[in-house]
């Protein structure tokens, strides 16, 4: 594809870019809704579903750092247009995959193109703007299309599930992929740092063994039990792995995550409150979709509505950040968006109580409210810590933080969730289920969304009871990844409001 004629407006390139990013956020987004009816489609449990989440994000967080450095050796814009390329050809794949196994290896390949589309991008903005008030400017606008992105997608994912099916939310990559392939070749100018360090391979693949071993002991342990010893072998082989990286990194002469800053408490506070955010408020746009149709029985469409209360408090309240942040210090941003966070996960965990959506609608906008004050100031407070020439290493520790956040906290409540609702179903259908039928069969069913296959091996006045009977259970279990996701964020605001009052000496002194 040709490059097009030279255009160097900083403004086109923070368009181009943050709707290249956009894309990204739509398909993690639009999928969620999705789930259940993949999972009735496909007739899979569970674990099979958090696959088809976790291959996708492994992949793409395992290669961000990498991907962040290969931007800032060989050019931003060559690696956006290649990302973009491997996005759309691997959409297409998971649009006609036929087993739940062929769409979990497409989502693989496509966050391999997701790892490429979004660090070049984030890296193009933070190349393009030089004055530290234009970059946060920058940002502020790069956070709000998210916003709107996050707004839309669920209630786009709802309608075309319902109508056209669940395949289209992937093939719907297609023409818009092209059309931001031609952007960017016509908008982007290259961009590099010829001194950043070649592909780092030791250090990418300790990293990324260490998730895919972290996330698998968490998901498996769905199926074989936490008890079993395979389960606690992954999980601390993954821990191990992870100091591995550490070490990797440590004697590297240019290692492509640069150990030095990890010395000042304000980028541990950055980066924690990059993890907190992710792990406690956008991971939310996955699980509260299955909440409203497996715990309050909505539809595909009324499920993506049903987001509407957290979306929109999430698209307005950045805004009412940016008009904060001049007058409050990082620090104090920071605390009250995850103190907001934790109040309303916590709020939405009494709500599961009624059963009611009016009362978990009004928690769900506390919630999306302090995602939308931490949404773009979590981003800002990481990138303006990073030295301009190396933003690509920026932009991949970002990222990589953010969504290995998401891949563990998915893997984390959805091994709780399926403990809480096996004990709950165990309680519930005591005396019920038929000799060939298991409650661990029935919970990772439920839990999926696939209720109808429950209930379609029952006679029929077991049938009925059991149809009331598992979305109590489901509405029980919920309440306590609620609870565990509601204190996760008051205990990491605390810990914030600690970390970024803290002087970040030698890289912006500015930020003191």
């Amino acid at each position: 594809m040709s490059a097009g004629p030279s255009v160097t407006h900083p403004r086109q390139t923070l368009l181009v870019a943050s709707a290249a990013c956009s894309l990204i956020i739509l398909d993690t987004n639009i999928v969620a809704v999705s789930l259940p009816a993949i999972a009735r489609d496909l007739g899979a449990g569970l674990a099979d579903i958090e696959w088809v989440v976790s291959a996708y994000m492994l992949s793409f967080a395992s290669l961000l750092l990498p991907t962040g450095s290969l931007a800032d050796r060989f050019g931003r814009k060559r690696l956006l247009l290649g990302g973009l390329a491997l996005f759309i050809l691997a959409s297409l794949g998971c649009g006609l995959a036929s087993s739940s196994l062929m769409l979990d290896a497409a989502r693989a390949v496509k966050g391999v193109g997701a790892a490429m589309l979004l660090t070049s991008a984030l890296a193009c903005i933070g190349h393009a703007f030089h004055d530290d008030q234009q970059r946060a400017k920058a940002w502020a606008f790069w956070g709000a299309c998210m916003g709107v992105v996050i707004t839309l997608a669920p209630v786009v994912g709802g309608v075309i599930t319902a109508t056209v099916g669940w395949r289209w939310i992937f093939l719907l990559n297609l023409p818009i992929g092209v059309a931001l392939m031609w952007a960017v070749s016509r908008v982007i100018d290259e961009s590099a740092d010829s001194h950043a360090a070649l592909l780092d391979p030791w250090g990418s693949l300790t990293f990324s063994t260490s998730l895919v071993l972290l996330v698998w002991g968490l998901i498996e342990a769905n199926r074989i039990g936490w008890e079993n010893p395979l389960t606690l072998l992954r999980l601390a082989a993954g821990a191990a792995m992870l100091g591995g990286f550490v070490w990797v990194e440590k004697v590297q002469r240019r290692p492509m995550v640069d150990l030095q800053l990890f010395r000042h408490p304000r980028f541990i506070g950055a980066l924690l409150g990059m993890f907190a955010y992710a792990g406690t408020a956008q991971v939310m746009m996955t699980l509260l979709p299955f909440y409203l149709q497996n715990g309050l029985g909505f539809s595909t469409i009324a499920s993506g509505l049903g987001m509407l209360p957290f979306a929109l408090a999430m698209l307005v309240c950045p805004r009412i950040g940016a008009r904060l942040a001049p007058h409050y210090s990082p620090a104090t941003m920071m605390a009250s968006g995850l103190g907001l966070v934790g109040a309303g996960n916590l709020l939405c965990a009494w709500a599961t109580a009624s059963g009611r959506y009016e009362t978990f609608a009004l928690a769900m906008v506390l919630t999306g409210a302090g995602a939308g004050l931490l949404n773009g100031d979590s981003q800002k407070n990481i990138m303006m810590c990073i030295p301009r020439h190396r933003v690509g290493m920026g932009s991949g520790m970002s990222t990589t933080m953010r969504f290995s956040s998401i891949l563990l906290a998915f893997g984390a409540y959805g091994a709780l969730l399926s403990g809480q609702l096996h004990q709950a179903l165990t309680v519930a259908l005591q005396g019920l289920l038929p000799p060939s039928m298991q409650v661990g069969e029935v919970a990772t069913r439920v839990a999926a969304g696939d209720l109808p296959w429950v209930l379609a091996g029952l006679p029929a006045p077991v049938s009925t009871q059991v149809a009331e009977l598992a979305p109590q259970a489901f509405r029980c279990a919920f309440h306590t990844v609620l609870m565990a996701a509601g204190l996760t964020a008051l205990l990491f605001s605390i810990l914030l409001g600690i970390l970024l009052r803290q002087p970040l000496p030698g890289v912006r002194p500015q930020l003191a």
